[in-house]
């Protein structure tokens, strides 16, 4: 943040209110070159801005670091918020000597970027080392772009069955969109996400269909089903399930102890990483309370505390100390865990929500990087209570595996934040799912009918599968909810006496004649989930009926189509060989725009944009990492 001081009797005054609306302004305009032209959007991120700019350090009268390591921060941690000791700053170190010059780049202001020999490259995202171009007796510095070290968790596509053979579909709830984020940076930036960033199910649960709530805190789900022919394959149908959590009111809340765990290694230094997680953090301020308590760990080259535990209407000591962060070394991810972890061990509420909060590239390199370990550790915490949320950040080295590996053995949500709208959706409009659980290990299982359903696939859930065996076993774990969450699946199926993907058997019925109860059930939704500390699982029942059914697809009701939609846009990106050949991304926007409905925070239009941006685009290179 930009500050402007004034000396009057002695006395250092603050002259921001201006910079602030100038910096508002400029936020706002280049929201214009990144975001398309949608309004919803322009007006959803103008309101981002206008309350962001008013939870910076300058208006809590920050005290200056070397305050703040008067106030006894570890040695540690004074280092993670730049805090130079004396001795560093007696005797600096000298500055490191220039890189050679390059005789063969032009340098074009204009565009941000550097053309070479004829060759446009494009302007560096991340943290390389720095260049100097020659042209014509004068330099100019650019950093080369570094190869994009991403990794992604490969999973084969789920398959077609056949009812007869294998009639079960068993897998986890899960409600993370931290796919749907990712894919949403890669079209925005001029290409298609790699086809292993690509969860169908993440996608899905980005949006509100409208489901209706549970009323009664004692059932703490509702579930919707329908069934509607499908848009890409002739004589196929969709089969929506939908789910919608109990929504805690703000007094009913219980209280948070959380542990803010922020990554402020060198990786970190981009403006779409630190900065925009300290942003985001900024927006969960407002919504805590006394009867909360913050503690803020970092790790870099080594773990500290900067922050011991605060209570939550405390909001100056906690905008203070994230505004104090500075990026820099290496990254003991492992330890710093550790240390967030004991943090809230320490101060730990058996009647309260116990979370870790991890915000981070992913890029682990020092400390524990072995995937199993950190599994491990994380997945003890999680029987102990504590659990595990990870936000990732940036660009290049994004560490997709790590992410998803931790949040789903922490009972935790994985999510990607891109904009400093997205840390809104996060932290302050869906806050209550963010943070509070309303069930644990919630598993759903689908038993479709031999006699009605000849074949069956279920669109994603890949990395989320579960064995049959698994439902009834209280020891497997499973996905978190949180309160007013929702959580969306859609199977595709091809009824008896249509064609479907295998041939019929020589030897043998196709299917068994049914019973004269059951002869109207397309299958049986069956679910079960813990309440948050009780250790013994609760059952839902549902069946699929014909009462369920639509007899055409523009029929089906808005929340279904609205699905399909994102599911057909999903399975484009990820290249799916079960779609049809004939259904593009213009039959997507054409479904999408029918089915909008009410899009309060302007999502739905940004979707149906993103989509009309993706015809054209080129694929990225790259493999999934296990």
């Amino acid at each position: 943040m930009i500050q402007v001081h004034a000396r009057l009797s002695g006395r250092k005054v603050r002259m921001t209110f201006a910079v602030k609306q100038l910096i508002a302004a400029i936020s706002l305009s280049a929201l214009v070159a990144s975001c398309g032209t949608n309004p919803a959007t322009y007006a959803q991120y103008a309101g981002s801005v206008a309350q962001s700019v008013s939870t910076d350090a300058t208006d809590y009268n920050c005290p200056a670091p070397s305050e703040d390591a008067q106030r006894g921060y570890p040695r540690r941690a004074r280092m993670a918020v730049g805090m130079a000791s004396p001795t560093m700053m007696a005797n600096p170190p000298p500055p490191p000597p220039p890189p050679p010059p390059s005789p063969v780049a032009v340098a074009d202001e204009a565009l941000s970027s550097v053309v070479v020999t004829g060759t446009r490259v494009a302007p560096q995202t991340h943290n390389a080392p720095a260049a100097v171009v020659v042209v014509a007796g004068k330099s100019a510095s650019y950093a080369p772009p570094r190869q994009s070290t991403e990794k992604y968790p490969l999973a084969a596509l789920n398959s077609v069955k056949q009812t007869a053979e294998s009639p079960v579909s068993t897998f986890a709830m899960e409600v993370d969109t931290a796919s749907y984020a990712n894919a949403r940076r890669f079209v925005s930036e001029g290409s298609l996400p790699r086809a292993d960033a690509v969860r169908v199910e993440e996608f899905l649960n980005y949006f509100d269909y409208g489901y209706p709530k549970p009323k009664d805190r004692k059932l703490p789900f509702s579930t919707t089903v329908a069934v509607a022919p499908s848009p890409w394959a002739e004589d196929k149908q969709i089969v929506h399930v939908g789910l919608s959590g109990y929504d805690i009111a703000r007094s009913e809340r219980p209280p948070l102890n959380l542990t803010l765990l922020m990554d402020v290694s060198g990786s970190m230094m981009d403006e779409d990483r630190l900065p925009l997680a300290k942003r985001a953090l900024a927006l969960l301020t407002p919504n805590l309370t006394a009867r909360d308590r913050v503690s803020i760990v970092v790790y870099a080259g080594a773990a500290g505390v900067v922050l011991k535990p605060t209570a939550g209407n405390n909001t100056r000591d906690i905008i203070c100390a994230l505004e104090a962060l500075q990026a820099g070394g290496s990254t003991a991810g492992g330890e710093g865990i550790r240390l967030a972890y004991e943090m809230a061990a320490k101060n730990y509420d058996p009647k309260g929500v116990n979370r870790v909060i991890l915000m981070t590239d992913g890029d682990f390199n020092v400390g524990i990087s072995d995937p199993r370990a950190l599994q491990s550790y994380v997945t003890d915490q999680r029987k102990k209570g504590i659990y595990l949320s990870v936000f990732g950040f940036g660009r290049g080295n994004y560490n997709d595996t790590m992410m998803q590996s931790l949040a789903q053995n922490g009972n935790g949500v994985a999510t990607y934040i891109d904009t400093i709208q997205e840390a809104r959706k996060v932290f302050d409009t869906q806050i209550s799912g963010t943070l509070f659980p309303i069930a644990d290990d919630v598993k759903a299982q689908v038993e479709f009918n031999p006699a009605r359903v000849k074949e069956w696939r279920l669109i994603g859930y890949e990395t989320r599968a579960l064995n049959r065996e698994d439902f009834n076993n209280d020891a497997v774990d499973a996905g978190e909810i949180g309160a007013g969450h929702q959580v969306t699946a859609l199977f595709e199926i091809t009824p008896i006496g249509a064609q479907g993907s295998y041939d019929p058997l020589r030897y043998g019925a196709e299917s068994p004649t049914p019973t004269t109860d059951k002869a109207k059930e397309l299958g049986l939704l069956r679910l079960r989930y813990k309440v948050p500390g009780e250790a013994t699982s609760r059952l839902i029942e549902r069946p699929i009926t014909d009462a369920d059914r639509t007899a055409s697809f523009d029929r089906a009701p808005e929340s279904t189509r609205f699905a399909v939609a994102v599911a057909g846009y999903a399975q484009l990106l990820r290249q799916d060989p079960w779609i049809g050949k004939g259904f593009g991304y213009g039959d997507v926007v054409r479904i999408a725009k029918a089915a909008k409905g009410e899009d309060r925070f302007g999502f739905r239009d940004e979707f149906i944009d993103l989509v009309s941006r993706a015809e054209g685009l080129e694929r990225l290179p790259g493999k999934g990492q296990d």
